[in-house]
């Protein structure tokens, strides 16, 4: 990162570090590093070591139990902890659904869930597409009933990740038809251990299980679990959204690849020559960093923006989303191309678990495809690459 630091940046900096080589513990280190799948105990470890420091919610204002982070801070927070193997945070707690209930929510709503939040006790998790609502969110039909005390919950959503780990889920709702269809939509917290809601997995093709289907069938949600006004929540979900777009620019992941890619392109391969000394390969290189250098400017344009308060020039948060599953997307290729044929092996006991059988070929070689696979995603779910053009066609170039 060439950005110009202040002696203060510096120091955070150099501390973010010391940290993490102090208290990461080496088994989710090495798990990372050698893109082996997570368990919900190992996200929760180490999440709940940075909140011990107040680390896990840094970004929240000091009034809201945070460390009110500067756009620097963060950006260098998650730049660090991708370089040196930190799993993925999260963030639908932190960066997502808490700063909806602490500027939209009941005293009683933020005595309930912030502190459960902060310390990373509890995991959330998403409903928002729907089998017909994805793109369209405001398409979405799942319906929530007001039964005065409570709503009646019956639907479906989709893609949720990481449902089977989660104890919450901040959800979209129909509450009505009347009028233009984000006009009748509110947003709920529920409980997943409520009766009738079911989690049902969604087996991705890299062969790891992060998505799922979620019903509810008669869900009784108590109406103190509604944010804001009934039939708002698309206000709420819009703010939400910004958030997301931000998330989705892939930084800390981005940063994870490109050192496994420089680690695995510096070591010597046949006949004792390196991948980085290959000129079409380093030129590649070189291509994907000056872009991923690129969009570290326009998302630190974009946190400073919020955090004076103002709004995000049109467009700006598309644009971050795009070139930042781009960008991954194409260190994933890399990647694979990096590991040449030692790709191609499938060992489905070393890459989810422990590993029984005698490891084939290089160890780095093991994760690139999956990797792959997973990142094909990207340019869907959060808002379509396609979706977020039309954005920009329309409020930057008035189309």
């Amino acid at each position: 990162m060439d950005l110009r630091l202040s002696d203060q940046d510096r120091a955070f900096k150099a501390e973010v570090r010391a940290f993490i080589a102090a208290e990461l513990p080496a088994d989710i280190r090495e798990k990372v590093r050698l893109d082996r799948t997570l368990a919900r105990d190992d996200f929760m470890r180490w999440q709940q070591i940075l909140a011990r420091r107040g680390w896990f919610t840094g970004a929240w204002p000091r009034a809201q139990g945070g460390l009110d982070w500067s756009a620097l801070h963060t950006l260098i927070f998650n730049r660090v902890a991708g370089e040196m193997h930190c799993p993925e945070l999260q963030v639908f707690g932190p960066a997502m659904v808490g700063p909806v209930i602490y500027t939209f929510g009941t005293e009683a709503q933020k005595a309930q869930h912030l502190p459960a939040i902060r310390d990373s006790s509890v995991w959330w998790c998403q409903g928002y597409s729907e089998p017909g609502a994805g793109s369209d969110l405001a398409a979405l039909k799942t319906q929530a009933l007001d039964r005065g005390d409570h709503f009646l919950v019956n639907g479906q959503k989709i893609w949720t990740s990481y449902a089977h780990f989660a104890d919450w889920m901040f959800c979209l709702v129909r509450t009505s038809t009347e009028g233009p269809k984000q006009a009748g939509i509110s947003f709920l917290l529920i409980d997943m251990k409520t009766p009738g809601v079911q989690v049902q997995p969604i087996r991705m093709m890299d062969g790891r299980h992060y998505l799922n289907a979620v019903f509810f069938d008669d869900v009784r949600v108590p109406r103190e679990n509604l944010i804001g006004e009934v039939d708002r929540g698309w206000t709420y979900a819009k703010f939400l959204l910004a958030h997301e777009r931000v998330e989705n620019a892939n930084l800390r992941f981005i940063t994870q690849e490109l050192a496994r890619l420089r680690e695995v392109a510096a070591e010597g391969g046949s006949g004792g020559r390196r991948l980085i000394d290959d000129p079409a390969f380093a030129r590649e290189l070189a291509q994907v960093e000056a872009q991923f250098k690129a969009l570290e400017i326009g998302l630190l344009r974009l946190l400073s923006d919020a955090q004076a308060g103002q709004a995000a020039a049109p467009g700006t948060s598309s644009f971050i989303k795009i070139r930042g599953t781009e960008i991954a997307q194409r260190i994933t290729e890399l990647r694979v191309m990096a590991s040449g044929p030692d790709a191609q092996r499938f060992q489905p006991d070393w890459l989810f678990g422990d590993g029984e059988t005698p490891l084939l070929g290089p160890a780095h070689a093991l994760g690139p495809v999956a990797s792959y696979q997973f990142c094909r995603a990207m340019t869907i779910y959060g808002g379509s690459t396609e979706v977020q053009k039309n954005i920009m066609a329309k409020h930057v170039l008035g189309l």
